[in-house]
């Protein structure tokens, strides 16, 4: 708290005023003012007065319930009253004759001047020990608020741990066993060699586990980021049909597992947009690997693209499976959140968020509607990039 010049505030005076400021440029004119009148009432009526920066210490702006500054609060004799606005020492003008017969009368029924000094040194006492309580009351909140991001995120390395011994145990075995089998059809001593389609079977089935471990690990470093982190989007021009067959590609083997049909409808003259490739890669590996894994044997998988507006494309994945409960269709984009018929089935909850994260750091919508013939369809737009 800042004190007013000695000469403006008299320690043994029974009223006792704050005086509210701010640093705004357009308010430094009305405060000189204000001090100028304030140390003309000083010179005939002796007062206390402290001035306080509401930028530094806002807490008492809050105590005080402060809607503008400057302003001016009466804080003894009681009751309490501000001052405000544009017309501030018209008011003061006002109200200072009633404020000295307030005084006046205080002193009268204590009949002891001293009193009436303790007990403003206490009011004062009491808007300091208020003011500290404010900020110990803020302090608790904001360590309570830590301790549950701390807590959640003991919680999530526990989940996580678990989830990793489970989920990368089936694909780092089949990565084992492929360059086991490689190994031993390879060497010399291998009774009967390897044919050349099988070789090429086991390096495809080790390159896509591969893949999927690093997927996971990479979703897991996304989102221990926390969500309120920026991805690094780096935008180009971009042709979503090469994409979009790339990404089909290389997930072709587990679609063929299951003996899945994959139709795509890209026209040709699907303008280019303008977004991050990786980025718009991963959002089309995570929809299509997730319409693979709950789409029966013998279904069938739908890409789709429309150029929406002038300004947007939008991408459709378009599945077989069970489809996503109305009620459930936007909180699957939520963080960790899984329908509760997916808890035994690999993954941790968090792909859809990734890709609502980077859809929407493209200026982009996601989206997913259940068509009446079953199955899920998940969209997403872009932008198109400006010729």
């Amino acid at each position: 708290m800042q004190v007013f010049p000695q000469k403006l505030s008299d320690s043994h005076a029974p009223l006792q005023l704050l005086l509210f400021v701010d640093e705004r440029s357009g308010s430094q004119q009305q405060i000189q003012q204000i001090y100028h009148y304030l140390k003309e009432l000083q010179e005939e009526y002796a007062f206390e007065l402290q001035s306080i920066d509401v930028g530094e210490q806002p807490y008492f702006a809050e105590h005080f319930k402060l809607v503008a500054t400057p302003a001016l609060i009466k804080i003894y004799p009681e009751p309490r009253q501000t001052l405000a606005g544009s017309n501030l020492i018209a008011q003061l003008q006002s109200w200072w004759p009633r404020w000295q017969q307030a005084v006046a009368e205080k002193l009268q029924s204590q009949n002891a001047k001293p009193e009436i000094v303790k007990s403003s040194q206490n009011g004062m006492r009491s808007i300091a020990d208020s003011a500290e309580v404010i900020l110990m009351a803020d302090e608790i909140f904001s360590l309570k608020r830590e301790q549950e991001k701390l807590l959640e995120q003991l919680q999530f390395k526990d989940q996580v741990i678990a989830m990793l011994a489970h989920d990368l145990r089936n694909p780092l075995t089949a990565v084992s066993i492929a360059l086991e089998t490689l190994e031993a059809g390879l060497t010399r001593e291998a009774q009967t060699p390897l044919s050349p389609s099988l070789v090429a079977q086991l390096f495809r089935q080790a390159r896509t586990q591969a893949r999927s471990i690093d997927k996971m690990i990479a979703g897991l470093l996304q989102v221990a980021r926390g969500t309120a982190a920026e991805l690094d989007i780096q935008p180009q021009k971009l042709e979503l049909e090469k994409l979009c067959h790339d990404v089909l590609s290389q997930l072709s083997d587990r679609a063929n597992a299951k003996s899945l049909k994959i139709e795509t409808d890209i026209p040709r003259d699907l303008p280019r947009t303008y977004a991050d490739q990786e980025k718009v890669r991963q959002v089309l590996i995570n929809l299509v690997d997730n319409a693979i894994k709950y789409t029966p044997s013998n279904g069938t998988i739908r890409v789709l693209a429309l150029h929406r507006t002038t300004q947007k494309i939008q991408l459709s994945v378009c599945d077989t499976g069970p489809g996503i409960p109305e009620e459930n269709r936007d909180r699957i984009f939520e963080d960790r959140f899984r329908l509760e018929r997916d808890k035994a089935k690999d993954g941790y909850g968090i792909g859809l968020c990734l890709c609502q994260r980077i859809i929407r750091a493209h200026y982009g919508q996601i989206w997913v509607d259940c068509p009446p013939i079953g199955g899920s369809c998940f969209h997403f737009t872009l932008p198109v990039y400006p010729n």
